[in-house]
């Protein structure tokens, strides 16, 4: 790969700052700040709630702080791909990595979309390598890949001969033949699309019929290996489903699928090793200096997305500015109003780039490409690798390499050369297969610094946040790809079940990383982690935090009505203001940043009240897991999301729009503080509350408070009188109602004392 001197850049870096924004900003925070200096004045005037909101307050004046750094300095970058190919004389490989865990929750024709839309790139195809890591062990996902090779066999030249955009092919045909494709619709256009649909249908038709069991596999053959397998019990299992042996540009990339050796009292650290395992496999048989990672369920989008990312990878004046190259999550299909919140347009068209202007985004677990060196343990300027004890031309001379990579000469050489810039790309890639099953075995990391200094971090079920900040830590720099049309989209979860297992498992994750040894408080007072990259860490780390504060704070207002005290400012005081001045300036703010991303009312309404009850409900319960495990009382569990590759026709927008649940005690935090908000409206209008002193009682802020947080929580209250999964379990309503009854009694305890 050799670079060409040119004063035309690859990229430019926007500035999005705003200053209207950041006084409306700084004027919250004074509010915030004004209301803690209020209550600090008079709190020997008034009781436990006001001290409770005390703390409440002070805690969201912190997160406030974080918010507001995290944003100050927003950036964007702008692309020019056409520009790598003027540049650079030569394209370097680039590995592709995609992870799949269950076939039942993450169906196999989900995978083969993705691994289609990735071997289509814009590319040569003889620089791109795809490794599909099928952590279920399953031959059906196995089956899935071989019958989709045969497809793309068809497909990928049709792409690339008729310039077709969406180069997944289930996105492709569900659309508009005269706006998907980049030729005029001519007769023999539509007689290949029309073969490619058809083709397309029975491939997906051979993929269900084998997941509903009336295709079964003969172990034999190419299907031998998953014999007498289990899916936590079973040999590395590693195939070459398409092998580009003379190099051709114009043919089909290599495509590998690999199940990592698994036993059931050797641990295994789900994603993280899975992915450690895709490096070192890659690493023996291609070898590439550039590494893209995406989930089974993201497929790309843009066919140049490759080379936009080498824009910001090869553009970069020093390497240290560049470690990896985030894409943005976005989904497709997504509900209209984004009803269960989990779209997140506003938190990274705002949060996300503002991230991006202090040492760059946070690492988000797929659509990212890696530079294979960082991967490794490399420090910027090679400041940790130079005394690694490696020739100049990369052979082993120092036995302490095996301590960091194992006890393969062959790989660790390979990670030598790709340490110093070199790649090995092996011509023929079977004769690698005997050496790379010895690094995907289950026993290969015992002893070595993987998964602690090298490769993805262990430690948490958020491994993509651990490695990033590990990366970050060390003074290296990455940069944000937000390409038009978009990079990857993936697959929103539906239902209150799924977005809760996936936010739960987010938060728990976390957490974990904020109580390790690792957390950026370390790394920036020991290492090099920027001081406000520390604080936007602190942001997304302390999630689970955040629900014990939101709890007790949503509580307080069913605690006044029913104790007939006050926490917020009476009405003829005048700090009674602020808080009203806060509720109305930032509802405004956040509706005007839905507004400048085209996103409705109704959408802001749904974001803010299932941020309401993801708190009370998913991250509660991360917070609760995180405190088993600190207490050896329990282990923290990777939970995969159900993943599904469209809303279903067979529903109503309104259906699929529904909350529903299911019997998981997640549910139940939510459940209870709906039916103590209910009490104390119940208390209030039948005059059952006990008389105030000195015309403290509570006032309209408490009512208007309860209301509000009822609001918040009305699909639980639609779900106390639903049906089947529309419905909360009676389980759930009676565990809550339970709950509801102690605090209503303590309630009047604390009133007659």
């Amino acid at each position: 790969m050799a670079i060409q001197s040119t004063s035309t850049p690859l990229y430019e870096k926007i500035s999005l700052k705003s200053n209207a924004k950041r006084a409306v900003e700084i004027f919250i925070l004074f509010l915030l700040v004004s209301l803690l200096a209020y209550r600090l004045v008079h709190l020997k005037d008034h009781g436990l709630e006001w001290q409770v909101a005390l703390v409440c307050e002070s805690w969201f004046t912190f997160v406030w702080v974080l918010v507001v750094s995290s944003k100050w300095s927003p950036v964007d970058y702008k692309t020019y791909p056409q520009r790598v190919l003027q540049r650079v004389t030569e394209l370097p490989p680039v590995d592709v990595f995609v992870t799949t865990a269950d076939p039942q929750l993450e169906p196999p024709i989900i995978t083969v979309n993705t691994v289609l839309s990735l071997i289509a790139v814009d590319y040569p195809a003889h620089k791109l390598a795809c490794y599909v890591s099928d952590d279920g062990c399953s031959p059906l996902t196995f089956y899935s890949l071989m019958e989709a090779a045969k497809f793309a066999k068809l497909w990928v030249p049709f792409c690339k001969k008729y310039n077709i955009q969406l180069r997944a092919p289930f996105r492709y045909f569900a659309g508009d033949v005269t706006t998907l494709s980049g030729e005029d619709c001519s007769w023999e256009f539509q007689q290949a699309r029309d073969t490619m649909k058809d083709e397309y249908e029975k491939l997906s038709r051979k993929i269900e019929d084998a997941s509903q069991g009336s295709v079964p596999f003969d172990l034999t053959g190419e299907f031998a290996a998953f014999s007498n397998t289990e899916r936590s019990n079973h040999p590395s299992i590693i195939k070459i489903i398409l092998e580009n042996k003379e190099g051709h540009p114009d043919a089909l990339p290599h495509l590998i699928y690999i199940s990592r050796e698994k036993r059931p009292k050797q641990p295994h650290h789900y994603k993280a090793g899975a992915m450690n395992v895709l490096t070192r496999v890659s690493g023996l048989m291609t070898n590439a200096p550039f590494m893209l990672n995406v989930d089974c369920d993201m497929h790309a989008n843009n066919p140049q997305i490759v080379l936009h990312a080498l824009c910001l990878l090869l553009g970069t004046k020093r390497e240290r500015d560049c470690a990896y190259v985030q894409c943005p999550q976005i989904f497709y299909d997504g509900l209209k109003d984004d009803p269960f919140g989990n779209q997140m347009v506003v938190l990274f068209e705002y949060m996300g780039r503002g991230i991006v202007g202090i040492q760059g985004p946070f690492y988000s677990g797929t659509g990212c490409f890696h530079r294979r060196k960082v991967i490794y343990g490399s420090w910027p300027d090679d400041m940790k690798t130079e005394n690694s004890g490696l020739t100049s031309n990369g052979e082993l001379t120092k036995e302490n390499l095996l301590n960091e990579f194992g006890s393969s000469k062959q790989f660790i050489n390979s990670a030598a050369q790709a340490l110093q810039g070199n790649s090995n790309h092996l011509k023929d890639l079977s004769s690698s297969l005997e050496t790379v099953h010895q690094v995907a075995s289950s026993t290969y990391e015992y002893d070595t610094d993987w998964g602690q200094k090298i490769g993805w971090m262990y430690g948490s079920t958020t491994e993509d946040i651990l490695t990033g900040l590990a990366i970050q830590t060390k003074g290296w720099k990455s940069v944000y790809c937000s390409p038009n049309p978009p990079a990857f989209l993936g697959c929103a979860p539906f239902g209150g079940p799924a977005s809760m297992t996936q936010q739960k498992r987010w938060a728990t994750g976390l957490l974990e990383v904020l109580v390790s040894k690792k957390n950026p408080i370390y790394g920036t007072l020991f290492v090099q982690l920027h001081f406000r990259q520390c604080l936007a860490y602190l942001w997304i780390l302390i999630r689970a935090l955040r629900s014990i504060p939101e709890f007790l704070y949503a509580l307080i207002p069913a605690y006044c009505i029913m104790t007939n005290s006050h926490f917020l400012p009476k009405g003829q005081e005048p700090a009674s203001v602020i808080p009203a001045a806060i509720f109305v300036i930032y509802n405004l703010y956040c509706l005007h940043e839905y507004f400048m991303t085209n996103l409705s009312i109704l959408e802001w309404w749904n974001n803010h009240r299932m941020q309401q009850i993801t708190s009370t409900c998913a991250w509660s319960f991360g917070f609760l897991s995180v405190v088993l495990k600190l207490l050896g009382l329990s282990e923290t569990v990777f939970e995969v999301t159900k993943k599904e590759q469209s809303a279903s026709s067979d529903s109503s927008s309104a259906e699929l729009g529904r909350f529903t649940f299911d019997g998981s005690p997640v549910f139940v935090p939510a459940t209870t503080l709906l039916l103590v908000h209910l009490t104390a409206v119940l208390t209030m209008l039948l005059g059952l509350r006990p008389q105030a002193s000195n015309d403290n009682g509570s006032g309209l802020g408490e009512v208007v408070c309860t209301v509000w947080q009822v609001l918040c929580f009305w699909p639980f209250f639609r779900g106390l009188f639903g049906k089947g999964k529309y419905g909360i379990p009676s389980t759930t309503i009676m565990k809550g109602a339970i709950l509801a009854s102690v605090v209503v009694y303590l309630c009047r305890i604390t009133s007659t004392s």
